[in-house]
């Protein structure tokens, strides 16, 4: 099962596809994907719903595909998370998990264009696993708690501008982070359940149709719950809320790859969770 929001920007509406393939419409449910459906119990209520034959079957041919969750409170963000991407930035290998923010209004659907901003020269790609917060975590105490609070996960590209991020930064990554249209999400949001082992999942991206990273999130530095009860210890995290849980090696910066330009395409995918492509355009 996965969830989906389908339709122009501003437009979409909730869907689901089932185990079959079928898109079913979740409208019966609810009126949107977001926190306040994730903390209903809303992905049980859809499995539910969909066992018993109580969501219509949707024509959803030419829709546009939209981020899978409607306005995330927060996007808290990982650096330096794989030890191999710390070592390809000259860092060590953190000891506490590095944090920093993302606009919520970065998030995008996953094949919307992404624009590389007005005087960049070092805009970036990262394959990235998100964990979509389906109840609050406030000072959680045990990895098992922690997962308890995740409602689902999806494939997120932290696009990033290096330049913003490092030369001009004033000592924090939000400038570089936090450009218009640099969160792509989804395509679809997977519930937690049905990822079997979250800890071993092969992650992707390619620049033009070119391998970039290839990994997998057991080489993690601190595990999804891990950092889910890290966090807790310092933020209330909400249903809604998006948690990136940093990249692999293989990015731009780096210096064994050029920076992104427009007319550049990228594609990320995770194992089990789907795939996206953009293409570059001019902010």
């Amino acid at each position: 099962m996965e969830l989906l929001r389908l339709g122009a920007v501003g437009e979409e509406r909730p869907y689901v596809r089932a185990a079959d393939g079928t898109v079913h419409d979740l409208s019966p449910l609810t009126g949107d994907i977001d926190g306040a459906f994730l903390a209903a119990d809303g992905i049980a209520r859809t499995r539910a719903a969909l066992e018993a034959g109580e969501l219509p079957v949707a024509d959803t041919e030419g829709l546009r595909v939209g981020a899978p969750i409607a306005r995330p409170s927060a996007v808290v963000c990982i650096g330096q998370n794989y030890a191999a991407h710390a070592a390809e930035s000259g860092a060590e290998p953190p000891k506490q998990p590095i944090v920093f923010f993302k606009h919520p209004n970065t998030v995008v659907g996953a094949y919307d264009e992404v624009l590389v901003p007005r005087g960049s020269t070092k805009t970036d790609w990262e394959v990235e696993l998100a964990v979509v917060i389906g109840k609050e975590a406030r000072y959680v105490e045990t990895d098992e708690d922690a997962l308890a609070c995740i409602a689902g996960y999806a494939v997120s590209n932290d696009v990033s501008e290096r330049a913003f991020q490092i030369e001009v930064s004033g000592g924090q990554w939000s400038k570089g982070k936090c450009c218009e249209t640099f969160n792509p999400l989804g395509p679809s949001l997977v519930p937690a359940d049905e990822v079997s082992d979250v800890q071993n999942l092969q992650l992707k991206s390619f620049v033009n149709g070119e391998p970039r990273q290839d990994s997998n999130t057991r080489d993690m530095i601190f595990s999804v719950a891990a950092l889910i009860r890290d966090l807790s210890q310092y933020m209330v995290l909400s249903p809604g809320d998006i948690v990136n849980t940093g990249t692999p090696e293989g990015v731009a910066l780096s210096g064994r790859f050029p920076y992104l330009s427009p007319g550049d395409t990228m594609e990320l995918e995770i194992e089990g969770l789907g795939r996206q492509k953009q293409s570059l355009g001019k902010a």
